[in-house]
């Protein structure tokens, strides 16, 4: 028996303005960071320039959805001002939108505003690290907008989170909170629901590791789940690197997740992402 037969059936057809995203074998989600204080690029090439630049590399190497962001989420960043962060992230997704048309569009905040004028601009999925906790119109605004909707596990906010995480059953924990937010997001009127057990946000070492090793039991909820590994601190820490000597490891860590039943890849390293995909498939 594959370690795919293993799984239980999720959800495998997302739908957002007429289109349709077909998640039966895992993709990449690739990360474009409109902000200065990115924990990885620092700021680097985040002119509309770069950020068009990227995201054409991305799509060519294989990248199916683009995660636009204006908000740093690394640990102990502010919650950002929502016109601040509208001037960061609208005009990227504009001008993507008008470049590559057929691209899916994520955006990556936790504002409703920002949320709702990115979709007006061309985004076709919202992506939320505090599944609803920061705003609360933010489920209501999705199920408005019917895109999508990528709800994370975070313990307190990016500026707290790190502080001493702590729970009983990590792995219970974070999945019980997403199935109740995944029972929200359903009664308000949001179809189709990504998961995320938000490796690296409110997590130490080892509950990052205890997620991962039991990925494949979030399936029970039936919604795509998405793993957000790159690069982060459970890279860092454990092998003695920074963000930039990550990638490696990175992959070492996608190779588990899919293994683990992972659907969506976020990553910054597209082509070695979408390289451990095919590997995973022909293995299985």
């Amino acid at each position: 028996m594959s370690a795919k037969s293993t799984f239980l059936p999720v959800q495998t057809i997302l739908q957002s303005k007429g289109k349709l995203l077909d998640l039966s074998s895992p993709i990449v989600m690739g990360i474009l960071n409109a902000t200065p204080d990115s924990f990885y690029n620092k700021g680097r090439e985040n002119s509309i320039s770069d950020l068009l630049k990227k995201a054409e590399k991305m799509l060519k190497d294989g990248a199916l959805i683009l995660d636009i962001g204006g908000a740093s989420t690394k640990p102990g960043a502010a919650i950002i001002d929502i016109h601040e962060e509208l001037e960061r992230v609208i005009p990227v997704v504009e001008n993507i939108q008008l470049r590559f048309p057929d691209a899916w569009l994520s955006i990556d905040t936790y504002h409703a505003k920002v949320a709702e004028e990115a979709v007006y601009a061309g985004a076709s999925i919202v992506n939320d690290v505090s599944s609803g906790q920061i705003d609360n119109n933010m489920l209501s605004t999705v199920a408005n907008l019917k895109v999508p909707y990528i709800a994370m596990h975070m313990q307190g906010t990016p500026e707290t989170m790190q502080q001493n995480p702590a729970y009983e059953d990590v792995v219970f924990e974070v999945r019980d909170f997403l199935r109740m937010k995944c029972d929200e997001a359903s009664q308000v009127g949001i179809i189709d629901i990504i998961i995320d057990p938000g490796f690296g946000f409110g997590k130490s070492l080892e509950h990052n590791f205890a997620l991962l090793k039991k990925l494949h039991t979030f399936h029970i909820l039936g919604k795509p789940v998405l793993a957000g590994l790159s690069r982060k601190s459970m890279v860092c820490k454990t092998l003695g690197v920074t963000p930039e000597d990550a990638l490696n490891g990175t992959t070492a860590l996608n190779m588990i997740a899919l293994q683990q039943g992972a659907n969506i890849l976020r990553v910054h390293d597209v082509k070695e992402a979408v390289e451990t995909v095919k590997i995973w498939e022909q293995f299985n």
